[in-house]
């Protein structure tokens, strides 16, 4: 009976060529039992990349989604908190007005005019706030301060109130100016008209927020703390009983406008639980496709972890053969 033998040449070309092809199995199995994905997608996809590809797209789409909803979202708490303090302040600032108004008495025991220009500089900053270097509310002049600071809103209101014979008379004159196109909106606000381009959350959700500056809740707050800060101004020369019913007529105001900047920040909270439900209708959609992909690609690491043990077994086995036919010599076949 004949044997069929191969060539020194032959095996050693064959053991290497077995050596390298369980290595390759080596690392492929081992990538995929730490990475739980396949390594070779071609063969699981059969060639079809498109549902693959349509996956991974969507995936990547709510990904940018949701770093504007991110952005959104500390954007709208950004405004809250300015709008919180601004209020804070003027509610404040009206109690204390209207109880230093009840009487002279009450006028010359502080100072309410001085006051009134610290929380009005404190309503100011917090109205010219800025996130990652752009005011909240300027609208699409996030470039620069909405406001200039709180003595040039005093000076530019001087002239308007000085001269008038009654308090009464300065509050109208006031509210006239604020309300003006040509007054406050184009003397002091610094900012635009145009509102600052709507959040894109989804591929049909776009939320616009128009609260800037110049909202009527804004400059009545600004009027009647900037009124207030002017009461004992020498140019507009009120008396104590003047200056009493002045501190009364903008602690009314300030009090009343509470009202105004809670509706204001209630506009802003809409649009936070908006951005809320569209931030989790996203999130539950990317698990969802990101499900569906691993189910794709997913390794069973039982099955893995056992394949690599045999492949470890074979590597092991073909070392030791290599090993022995390295020690054969023509003396030990003898």
């Amino acid at each position: 009976m004949s044997s069929v033998s191969i060539g020194d040449l032959s095996n050693s070309f064959m053991m290497q060529r077995r050596s390298v092809s369980l290595r390759n199995d080596l690392f492929r199995l081992t990538d995929e039992l730490s990475s739980g994905r396949v390594a070779d997608v071609k063969q699981v996809l059969a060639g079809n990349h498109s549902y693959l590809t349509g996956l991974e797209r969507s995936i990547e789409v709510l990904e940018g989604y949701s770093v504007a909803t991110t952005e959104a979202a500390y954007t709208t708490a950004a405004m809250q908190v300015a709008l919180e303090k601004a209020q804070e302040l003027g509610g404040d600032l009206g109690i204390d007005l209207l109880l230093v108004g009840g009487g002279p008495i009450g006028v010359v025991s502080g100072n309410p005019s001085e006051n009134a220009a610290v929380q009005l500089d404190g309503m100011i900053k917090s109205i010219n706030t800025q996130v990652a270097g752009r005011t909240l509310f300027g609208g699409i002049a996030t470039d620069r301060l909405p406001l200039p600071d709180a003595q040039e809103l005093i000076d530019a209101v001087r002239p308007i109130v000085a001269g008038l014979a009654t308090p009464a008379d300065m509050l109208a004159a006031a509210e006239t100016w604020f309300a003006d196109p040509a007054g406050f909106d184009t003397l002091i606000y610094a900012g635009s008209d145009t509102a600052v381009a709507p959040f894109i959350l989804s591929e049909t959700e776009r939320l616009t927020l128009d609260v800037k500056a110049n909202d009527d809740a804004i400059k009545s707050l600004l009027m009647h703390t900037t009124l207030a800060a002017l009461g004992n101004d020498p140019a507009l020369a009120l008396d104590v009983p003047a200056q009493s019913d002045l501190f009364l007529m903008t602690g009314e105001g300030l009090q009343s406008n509470q009202d105004e900047i809670t509706a204001l920040r209630s506009r802003i909270g809409f649009t936070e639980e908006r951005i809320e439900m569209i931030s989790a209708r996203n999130e539950a959609e990317e698990t969802s496709l990101e499900f569906a992909r691993n189910n794709l690609l997913a390794v069973d690491p039982f099955e893995t972890a056992t394949e690599l043990e045999n492949v470890q077994f074979y590597l092991q086995s073909l070392y030791s053969v290599t090993a022995r036919n390295a020690q054969l010599s023509l003396v030990n076949f003898l």
